[in-house]
């Protein structure tokens, strides 16, 4: 039977169809764009065009979204019509049509404000137990999604994971401080210390969630590259981040200053992936040791498939002051 993918046309999307499409999976792509990994276009608000694509669906995998780029472009209305209303209507497309596993991508932004310690406080230890304070209607509307994918499985039956995505876009960040720091590639090559992941393990993630939720019946997991460092280096990431992963890593310093490269002076937060290491059985490849691998080698950072996915964007225009504008 076929496994459905919304949001086809977007980076972790196109990943999945790519991924699927290559194992000779069935496989269905839909999106409101056309692209070449998009079967057909529609609105996931659209009850009769989801039913439609519900049949023989076995597996649904929903990364359909508005994202933070959008908070500034989109009102939110919007996030709710495509976030929540769109979600509800694709969950009770796959209750009605028998589907044997529902995957959401959300967002380690939902955490919000859980994720800023205050001044002179160690940096989050974020786990799935951390309790979220969404800050924009992003935030609002993923942890909404997630409520509704839980609430199916109470009511249902419906077996339902959600993965809690960090940071995995290939454009640069919104924050022009950190733009004249650091080169993107820089600042991704750090921030899988503590708050990324490539493209191909979240694929890996979201397959191993689609085979485990019949097991699991309802889950939540943070989907990050797993961190070298431990509760005991918080307090000092906050303030000196690069003498911990000189510690942890002495042959950092020299691999970075071959690209003239700098390391973070400071970290606020570190996302835990333990639960979705044990329960999924996920074994995410692309960390900070790959990272120092590459650079040795003279390789790319990324997988394959991140490189063949590449950068999408999130608008159809640009802005003068970043890859998109920020609230």
């Amino acid at each position: 039977m076929t496994i459905l993918v919304t949001g086809s046309a977007g980076h972790l999307g196109e990943a999945l169809m790519r991924r699927l499409g290559g194992a000779g999976k069935p496989v269905r792509g839909i999106d409101l764009k056309p692209s070449p990994f998009t079967d057909a276009v529609g609105s996931i608000g659209d009850r009769s065009f989801v039913g439609a694509q519900m049949k023989g669906v076995r597996a649904v995998l929903h990364t359909a979204t508005l994202h933070k780029p959008h908070v500034c472009t989109h009102s939110r209305q919007d996030f709710v019509d495509t976030d929540v209303s769109g979600t509800l209507t694709l969950l009770e497309a796959a209750v009605a049509a028998g589907v044997g596993a529902f995957v959401f991508t959300s967002t380690t932004s939902a955490f919000g404000a859980a994720l800023t310690p205050a001044d002179g406080e160690p940096a989050a230890w974020v786990t799935e137990a951390v309790v979220p304070v969404p800050k924009n209607i992003y935030g609002v509307t993923k942890l909404a999604a997630e409520s509704l994918g839980e609430l199916f499985h109470r009511q249902t039956g419906l077996p339902v994971v959600v993965l809690r995505t960090s940071r995995f876009f290939p454009e640069a960040d919104d924050d022009p401080a950190m733009r004249v720091h650091y080169t993107a590639e820089n600042l991704q090559a750090n921030e899988l210390l503590n708050r990324r992941v490539d493209m191909a393990d979240v694929v890996e993630a979201h397959l191993l969630a689609a085979e485990r939720a019949p097991a699991l019946g309802f889950a939540r997991y943070i989907i990050s590259a797993t961190t070298p460092f431990a509760p005991d280096d918080l307090a000092e990431l906050r303030r000196n981040a690069a003498a911990v992963v000189g510690r942890r890593f002495p042959e950092a310093a020299a691999l970075y200053a071959r690209r003239n490269w700098r390391l973070p002076t400071q970290i606020d937060r570190v996302y835990v992936n333990h639960a979705a290491r044990d329960e999924l059985g996920w074994k995410p490849r692309y960390d900070f040791a790959h990272v120092l691998a590459a650079l040795e080698a003279g390789g790319d950072l990324r997988s394959p498939l991140a490189c063949a996915v590449g950068a999408k964007g999130y608008h159809d225009r640009a802005f003068q002051e970043g890859p998109y504008p920020v609230a």
